[in-house]
Order: C-alpha cells, then structure tokens, then sequence
C-alpha cells in the first residue's frame, strides 16, 4: 500500500487531513512514526513557502510522498496578522489558548463589522525528487468578541462562521471541513496526489 507522510506532529492536525484524505487507499503517516525527522525551521515569508520547505525535506528524508500544510488566519483589522506566525502568536511554545487571548485582547476595541478575517491553508506535496504542486484554500469569516465552542483546535473558538452561524468550535469535524480553508486545499491537493499514484500504477 502507498505512504503518505504529512509532514507535522500534531495529533489535531493529522486527524483532520487524514479524515480529508480518506478514500484514497493510502497509509497515512505522520512525523510521530519517524522520531528522528529532522526539525524544519519555517523561514518562508508565505504560507506557500513554509509548505514546500516542510514537504521537500520530510519527503527526503522519508523518502516517501509527503504532503506538509501551513496554514493561519488573517485578520484584517491587524492587516493580515497573525498570518505564518499564528502558531507561535503569543510567542514560542504558546498554546491555543494563549494565542486566542492574544488576539481578542488586541481586537478589543474593533467594532464586531470589522472583524473581518479569513483561515488560509497552503498544501505542498512533495517527492524526495521535488515538488508535485502547491494548492491554497481560504475561508472567509470573522472573530467573535469571546470564545464559543469546545471542538476543534487552534483558533477555531474565537471564528465565526457566516454560513453556519456558529464558531468552528462549535460544530462537528464534517461540517467544518465541508468550508474549512484546509478541507477545501486538501480536495484540490487529493487531485495532485491521485495524478501521481494513476502514474505511478500506469
């Protein structure tokens, strides 16, 4: 059976891309499989540049088809923060909570009409060769004046969802991922990855 690697140690994330991932007669593998991987520092200036450094060096060193995202929020009050930083808003080592407290303590004064913001997932699947293709996806919504919710993970309490009327946090992982920025990346990366295991078998 084909690997897959994402390229992340993060429990939340792996379980939402391999829900994504489903139906694609893969093994989906993370960096909790591989102990020695080597750290990737995210020195790109984009979520696009982050994504294709972590998947090109994990797709080395596995030596397997990797897929890496980058993803954030953007805030349109704090003109595009927190962006590539959002993981480490509140500085290293931050949790979710930190950074949520972060945020809505320097959005306190923004009326709720402009708390305009959107997630945005950039998705790199790499070969050890070199990269497949990168594929973004986006979701428009805005930050609420407290956090609702206890699903999810990241800044998913404090986001609203227009089309939903409820924060991310507070509805189900198959709701979420029917709009979410990275389920809509991962269904455009599913068509790069599909292209490259039909060749691969032709």
């Amino acid at each position: 059976m084909q690997e897959i690697v994402i390229s992340s140690r993060n429990k939340d994330k792996k379980r939402e891309l391999k829900a994504l991932l489903k139906g694609l007669g893969v093994r989906v593998l993370d960096l909790n499989d591989f102990p020695s991987a080597p750290a990737v520092k995210e020195t790109g200036k984009t979520f696009e540049e982050n994504a294709k450094l972590k998947a090109l060096k994990i797709a080395r060193y596995t030596k397997r088809l990797t897929i890496a995202d980058d993803s954030g929020l953007a805030v349109d009050a704090l003109k595009g923060r927190p962006g590539v930083r959002s993981a480490r808003f509140a500085g290293a080592g931050a949790t979710y909570k930190d950074n949520n407290i972060k945020l809505l303590k320097l959005l306190r004064n923004v009326p709720a009409g402009k708390r305009r913001a959107k997630f945005v997932s950039a998705v790199a699947i790499a070969v050890p060769k070199g990269i497949l293709g990168t594929v973004r996806g986006e979701c428009p919504g805005r930050i609420t004046l407290e956090p609702k919710g206890k699903k999810g993970f990241g800044y998913d309490p404090v986001f609203y969802s227009p089309g939903f009327g409820k924060t991310f946090a507070e509805i189900s992982a198959p709701r979420k991922n029917s709009v979410s920025h990275r389920g809509r990346a991962l269904r455009k990366a599913r068509a790069v990855i599909l292209n490259f295991l039909r060749k691969g078998l032709s």
